[in-house]
Formats: structure tokens, sequence, C-alpha cells
């Protein structure tokens, strides 16, 4: 690999370990594809040192949702999370020789480390690409916050002067780092906090509550996208169900799973939702990713819908090359993820931005250092949701170690998480 670099921000991996541990969601989390009832966690450190001869320990974690990133029905939960651990294994072994001698920007590093799991790697079994880049992502992430130890600087404070990023340059002409510094905002200090209303959940048995304890007022719906009369069915329900609890109504936003088999159904979904029930049609804040994941193969004109309400690009997005596609298709922006890693977040963060695209910033049900991570990209970055954090919903126990030191950011209070007044080095996974 090349594209070393003298920044002083340039550095090479020394050593990288990753550990296991098997997760029991507290209620299943339901997709068009299956239930999620366990998880595997990967947790991952890494020791850089900088040009300047400066060490530094980073963290990341992620879990690896193989159902979501690998649903192959030809394969058991247990064929496919054995292979995305042998992947996580990999990496970790791999890293310090990725780069050969060469000291690299954590960016650069972290797109070369995509380009090989994803494109170079060869596996028996081949994951699709997002499964590949959910693996890789918390070695992205432990290096990005492993820098920012060694330097003593936020990694959002990494692109504040123009720094040569070839891989990334070639995306835009003006300069990567450049148009990276240029999506970043005061940090946040509150976001809106998220629950999952899952398309079989019982209303009074679990949205009351979490409403009545914690205040939730946006709530994301988990759709059939094949069965649109039942949809609207369903949104007004949990609408109206809502807006009894609250004082005012609440924000919406709709997830088939990439389970509407056209345009025509998305369409008819808000036709329908507009005629019968306007308030909760105003609501509704965007739609995640609602056909098929690769946008290539399942090609439609998004303007008709667009011009109404936003449709995010989710499980489409693994790699820089199709965003040029997806704003040709009229999508209205991209639905981040750090599943994807850090690198390429930033990357597609900063292309949609340029491009005058929305942003918002998803969840793959983010435990501990994951959830930190995600809010810390929540607060830096202009998502026109706040940040998805769903792992107190979902994996609560996930999350113990961090309580009650950070109960304001991991337990919603009043509808919002509360973020730290000052974020430390690198992915802040020192709080």
């Amino acid at each position: 690999m090349t594209s070393a670099t003298t920044s002083r921000l340039a550095a090479r991996v020394c050593s990288a370990e990753t550990e296991f541990i098997p997760r029991r969601l507290a209620t299943p989390l339901q997709l068009s594809t299956g239930a999620i009832r366990e998880i595997t966690e990967a947790r991952v450190t890494v020791t850089v040192e900088t040009t300047g001869g400066r060490l530094g320990v980073g963290q990341g974690s992620m879990y690896l949702s193989d159902l979501w990133a690998w649903p192959d029905p030809a394969l058991s939960h247990e064929q496919r999370d054995v292979v995305l651990r042998r992947l996580c294994e990999t990496a970790a072994r791999e890293l310090p020789r990725l780069a050969g001698n060469d000291r690299l920007h954590p960016l650069e590093f972290g797109l070369q480390l995509h380009q090989w799991a994803c494109h170079d790697l060869d596996i028996a079994e081949d994951p699709p690409s997002l499964a590949r880049a959910m693996c890789i992502s918390p070695f992205d992430a432990a290096v990005h916050d492993a820098v920012g130890a060694a330097v003593e600087l936020s990694a959002f404070s990494f692109y504040d002067e123009p720094t040569p990023l070839p891989l990334l340059d070639r995306y835009f002409p003006q300069g990567g780092a450049s148009s990276i510094a240029r999506l970043m905002q005061k940090p946040r200090r509150e976001l809106p906090a998220w629950w999952v209303v899952g398309k079989y959940d019982d209303l009074a048995d679990s949205l009351e509550p979490a409403i009545k304890k914690h205040g939730y007022r946006s709530l994301k719906l988990k759709i059939t996208g094949s069965d649109p009369v039942a949809d609207v069915a369903r949104t007004i329900e949990v609408f109206q169900f809502a807006t009894r609890l609250l004082d005012a109504p609440p924000t919406i936003t709709v997830d088939s799973n990439e389970a509407n088999p056209d345009l025509s159904s998305v369409v008819e979904y808000l036709d329908r939702l507009e005629a019968n029930d306007a308030a909760a049609f105003a609501a509704l804040a965007y739609l995640e990713q609602p056909t098929g994941r690769d946008i290539v193969v399942d090609r439609f004109d998004w303007r008709s819908v667009t011009a109404r309400k936003p449709v995010l690009l989710d499980e489409g997005l693994t790699d820089l090359e199709i965003l040029p596609e997806a704003q040709a298709q009229g999508w209205s922006g991209v639905a981040l993820k750090t599943c994807k890693g850090h690198s390429m977040l930033l990357a597609a963060a900063a292309w949609a931005h340029d491009h005058g695209m929305l942003l918002s910033l998803q969840d793959l049900t983010n435990p501990g250092v994951a959830l930190i991570h995600a809010a810390a990209v929540g607060a830096y970055l202009p998502t026109i949701n706040g940040a998805e954090l769903n792992s107190p919903q979902f994996t609560p126990d996930a999350n113990d170690e961090f309580l009650p030191r950070l109960a304001e950011l991991f337990i919603p209070r009043h509808g919002v998480h509360r973020l730290p007044a000052a974020w430390p080095a690198g992915l802040a996974s020192c709080l």
C-alpha cells in the first residue's frame, strides 16, 4: 500500500487485538429477513506509533449483525457468525502489515483497510461488502481513537489543516480534508433519543413504558414494505398512541429494511397515509432505504417520492463510487452508520454534504464504546435526526460497565441523550 504522509497525524499500527462477547437481546429486533435474538460484540484494541514516535492506544467496538449485513438464508446465524469472527481475527493479525512501512493519516489508513477487506481479501464463504465493512469498522475506529490519544487531539479535529489524502482526494476537487472540515459543526450537547417500534410490538407493553419512563418523542417504525394498507394502519396506530401520551406529536421515521418491492409501493404508502391521517403524514421525517440494497440492479427514479418526503440510502452505501449514482436516481441523502467504518462515514458524509444531500445517523445497536463513538459523530455532524442510539433498548446489559458514570449519555431522560461538555481525544473511548 502507498500514500504515506509526513503529517503529525501519520501513524503505523504496532499491534491489534480483538475479543468477542456474546449478547442476548432484551427483546428481538425484527428485520424483513428475520428476528435478531443473539449477537456477537467484537471489541478491538489497537496500538499506534506516530511519525514523532508517540504511542497511543485506542478502542473500538461493533456488533457483528450477520442477519442485517449478510442475510443469506442458506447459512445459519451460527455459520455466518463464525465467518465474521474469523474475518475480525484476520484483520487483527494483518493490521500492522497492511500499510507496509508507511505511516498514514488515520483516514487514509481506514480507506485502505476498507479496500482490503471489501475487495482484496479472499474469503471462501465470500460475505458481501456490507458484512466485511462491518467487521473492520471497530479497527478503523480504534486507529482514529489511538492516533487522537497519541497526539492529544479529537479525531474530529484531524481535518482542521489541509492534508493530502490521495485515496479520498480523487472524489473531491478541492481536497477531501477541506470538505470534511466544512462538514464539522460545533458539537451538540443533546441528541434526541430514538425508540424502535417493531412490526409486532404491543404498544401498551413496550412503547408506553418507554415514553413514560424516558420521554421518547422520536420513533422509528419497522414496517412490512410489502403491504401498504397494513403499514399505513400501523403508522397511524403508533402515531396516535404516542400523541396521546405526549404533549406534542412525535417525530416518526419508517424502515422496511428493503422489503418494498418497488417505488409504486412507497408512493401508495405515502398517498394512503396522507389521505387517512394528515398529522401522521406531517410527522413523518424520512424513509430509510425502502427497496433492495443494490441500487444499480433495483434502480428507480425517486424524485416523485422525494418531492414529498426524504428517502435515504442505507444498506446500498458500501463504497464511495455509488454516491453519484444515488444522486442521479434522486435519493435525498444518506443514512450513515459507524458500522461501515469511520473513514467511509466521514468520506461519504462530506461528499453528500458537498452535493446538497441530507445526512442521518442510524444505528447497529451500538454498545458501550461504539455508542460513545456514534454519539460523538452525531454531535459533530449536521445530521437531521441527531443519532440513533439503540443499545439502551435492545442490549442494556452491554452498557452496564459505563454506568452510572455515563448515565446521562446512555440512559435517555426527557427524550434526549445528554452529551459531554468537552469531548476527549480520539473517539472518546476514555470517557
